[in-house]
């Protein structure tokens, strides 16, 4: 049995990044058009391929976008954390999901159907705008990801992995914390590689002071010094 949607109250969608440009009445008009669900750390959202067509906007915690091969093979995409956005291809195409969606941690979740969605993009010039600069944020990181399979070595995406995810992560210094820490299995899908040489690489960077691992967080401690190693095989 489907678990019912409820309504949050207390919670707004003002921390959602393409509604930056919204004043509060507009905002509150969208929050009205929304239904709200909790979901435990594990549990699917989408399924990759199905023919649901909802937008979904992550108020709280963190979700991961993946595609699972017949063998069972992850191959992971991204983490999305609040404020992001996903289901957005299939409400404008309504071809079917492009990827399967679970909850990362606890989240809260706001969803939108299709058709609303589409009539706020035609209705609200500023969300339509920045719709379409997350769409191509989104297609210039996959674009780098596919340049990084097709020519660095696997220690090499690893780096620029970990790279990718510390920028991403709480400053501290010269570094960033990764909290919690990413595990070796979601670091290989996301990379293309097996564990055992996610396992190899992050000794070595440990070795060498790059990275610690303490209490189940991973620290960054030279963010400048990561992105040299990256740059020396990529150019960039």
């Amino acid at each position: 049995m489907d678990r019912p949607r409820i309504e949050e109250p207390h919670h707004t969608l003002a921390g959602i990044v393409i509604f930056a440009g919204l004043p509060p009445d507009r905002l509150s008009r969208v929050h009205r058009r929304c239904s709200w669900r909790r979901y435990q750390a594990g549990e699917p959202i989408v399924d990759y391929l199905d023919t649901s067509d909802d937008v979904f906007f992550v108020i709280t915690g963190e979700v991961s976008v993946t595609i699972y091969s017949i063998a069972g093979k992850a191959v992971s995409f991204r983490t999305l954390a609040a404020g992001d956005i996903f289901g957005e291809y299939a409400a404008i195409d309504g071809n079917p999901r492009s990827a399967s969606v679970e909850a990362r941690s606890n989240c809260l979740i706001a969803s939108m159907p299709a058709k609303e969605f589409r009539m706020l993009l035609e209705t609200e010039p500023a969300v339509a705008q920045a719709l379409l600069r997350a769409v191509v944020r989104n297609v210039r990181s996959l674009t780098k990801r596919v340049y990084e399979f097709s020519t660095l070595a696997v220690n090499n995406r690893i780096q620029a992995e970990l790279l990718r995810l510390a920028s991403l992560a709480h400053r501290e210094g010269k570094g960033a914390r990764l909290a919690p820490a990413p595990t070796h299995a979601e670091i290989a899908s996301r990379v293309s590689t097996h564990r055992e040489a996610v396992t190899r690489e992050l000794n070595r960077l440990a070795k060498i002071g790059i990275i610690v691992r303490q209490n189940g967080t991973l620290l960054v401690r030279d963010l400048d010094r990561l992105a040299a190693m990256v740059h020396e095989v990529t150019g960039e």
